[in-house]
C-alpha cells in the first residue's frame, strides 16, 4: 500500500459565536481534496476580518464566503491558506436551504481546488472545477452542491 503524502493542515477559528465544523472534519475535507503533500491553513473568520481580507486582496469592500491564498504549488506539494467567513457561510446555507456542514465542506473543497490552480472564470474551466467538487463531495457523502445546473 502506498504511503500517504505528508500533510500539515492547521485549522484556526477566529470567529465568535459561530457554528462551525470540528477541526478533524475540516482536515478530512482537505485530505479528500488534496492527494499530494500539502501545508494548508484553514481559518474561520468573522465578518470584519472577512471583509478586510477581501478588500485588501481583491479590492472588494464586502465579506465573501471563501478566499484562497496560494503560496506554492508543484506536482508534489501545495501550500496556501483558506479563509472561510462564518457569518456569510451561515447566511448562504440558510438562504439555499443547505445543511451548514455540507456548505462548509463544499467551500473547503472549493478553496483547496483554487490552491491547486483550478478556477471558474471561463465556462469550460468552471464546468471542470464544479465536476471535480461534486465528485469529491459525493465521495465524502455530501449532495451535489450544484443541483439543477
Amino acid at each position: 500500500m502506498a504511503k500517504a503524502p505528508p500533510q500539515t493542515i492547521a485549522v484556526q477559528v477566529a470567529a465568535r459565536r459561530a457554528r462551525f465544523p470540528s477541526p478533524a472534519r475540516v482536515r478530512r475535507w482537505v485530505r479528500a481534496a488534496v492527494k499530494r503533500a500539502a501545508d494548508v491553513t484553514v481559518r474561520i473568520v468573522g465578518e470584519a476580518e472577512g471583509r478586510r481580507l477581501n478588500r485588501v486582496y481583491r479590492g472588494k469592500d464586502r465579506a465573501t464566503n471563501v478566499l484562497s491564498f496560494r503560496y506554492h504549488d508543484t506536482r508534489r506539494a501545495v501550500t496556501g491558506d483558506i479563509a472561510l467567513c462564518a457569518p456569510v457561510i451561515r447566511r448562504e446555507a440558510a438562504r439555499r436551504g443547505k445543511p451548514l456542514e455540507a456548505h462548509y465542506a463544499h467551500l473547503v473543497v472549493h478553496g483547496l481546488l483554487h490552491l491547486q490552480g483550478y478556477d471558474h472564470q471561463a465556462p469550460r474551466a468552471a464546468r471542470r472545477m464544479e465536476a471535480l467538487e461534486t465528485q469529491i463531495l459525493a465521495e465524502l457523502g455530501y449532495p451535489d452542491p450544484y443541483p439543477g445546473q
